[in-house]
């Protein structure tokens, strides 16, 4: 038996962050390149480690980004400050844990990716 949890790969890769952060475009972009990019959805979940739980990843990526650019980003979903305050109580225990923690407000997704790579290469990790 294994203390490690169920869903968990040597590499593995967790994105988190609020609603509209950017994390599908940049998980969807990292498996494109081969990477073990995963979201364990932790913003909707109380249990503050459950993405340790879920994935226990070599690398958390923690997204962000200011409440009116996320809800610009999202204007088909109610995403009032309340609701992004809920999400981020949810998200505290893995921004403190991420080894990148990063601002997409005024950032192409290209410059996501770009800055996520180069964290990964100084950490000695090989293209996926």
């Amino acid at each position: 038996m294994t203390d490690q949890p169920l869903g968990h790969r040597p590499g593995q890769i967790a994105v988190v962050g609020p609603c509209a952060s950017g994390k599908s475009t940049l998980v969807r972009r990292l498996r494109a390149e081969g990477w073990d990019a995963r979201m364990p959805a932790q913003e909707h979940s109380g249990v503050p480690d459950m993405w340790r739980k879920l994935l226990a990843p070599d690398v958390v990526i923690a997204l962000e980004a200011r409440d009116e650019v996320l809800q610009a980003r999202r204007s088909d979903v109610d995403l009032d400050s309340k609701y992004l305050a809920t999400e981020r109580e949810r998200l505290a225990h893995a921004r403190r844990h991420a080894d990148l923690a990063l601002d997409t407000s005024d950032l192409t997704p290209e410059q996501v990716y770009e800055r996520v790579i180069e964290l990964l290469a100084a950490r000695g990790l090989a293209g996926g």
